[in-house]
């Protein structure tokens, strides 16, 4: 008689190792208020005598903005504003000026924050104040001039003739540009609220 065949070995269930989730992300809305300040350093020089009004100017975020503890705009995130303003000034009384308002904050990842910052503005040297600078320099040296020429008399025409001559540079002087070199250090203050979504 045969021998009857042993039943095959079942083979062992393998456990199977628990599937270990991923932590969940989770994310919060912060608001940073109207009037929070933010410090920038500027990327591009702008200069009233090339400046056109809508011209993109860069800048950094020099310091974390915090809100309840929270970094909402970290250091490094870069600001994109624009040329609201350009007065290239005149020759003897009017001042150049530039105007710039910043609207964008652009995180790491690449998430763009709206944001409405008040406009900051630069101003070149007052054309006034420059212009006494030369024309009393020119009255004091041509006075000088005629007082070794022709005694007091002499001191009292060259003076005149010296103011003249401050007068005629300055009138033929341009006027000083504003500027905003790159590199240069500034504030901005939020003329609105803005909401960043952060992760806890």
């Amino acid at each position: 008689m045969a021998a009857s065949a042993e039943p095959a070995a079942q083979p062992i269930a393998e456990r199977a190792a628990p599937v270990q989730e991923a932590p969940r992300r989770t994310f919060e809305d912060i608001t940073v208020p109207a009037d929070t300040v933010i410090g920038l350093q500027v990327e591009n020089a702008v200069s009233s005598d090339s400046a056109k009004v809508e011209q993109q100017v860069r800048a950094r975020v020099t310091r974390d903005v915090q809100i309840q503890n929270q970094v909402a705009i970290p250091a490094g995130a870069r600001a994109e504003g624009s040329i609201t303003l350009v007065e290239r000034g005149g020759r003897l009384k009017d001042q150049a000026r530039l105007g710039i308002r910043f609207h964008t904050i652009v995180l790491a990842d690449g998430t763009r924050l709206p944001i409405n910052t008040e406009t900051i503005y630069r101003e070149g040297e007052s054309p006034v104040r420059e212009s006494a600078v030369k024309i009393g320099g020119g009255a004091v040296g041509g006075a000088m001039l005629g007082a070794i020429i022709g005694g007091k008399k002499g001191a009292i025409i060259g003076s005149t003739v010296g103011a003249a001559g401050g007068g005629a540079a300055v009138a033929a002087s341009q006027p000083n540009p504003a500027t905003l070199p790159a590199g240069s250090t500034v504030t901005v203050r939020m003329d609105s609220p803005a909401t960043v979504t952060v992760e806890r």
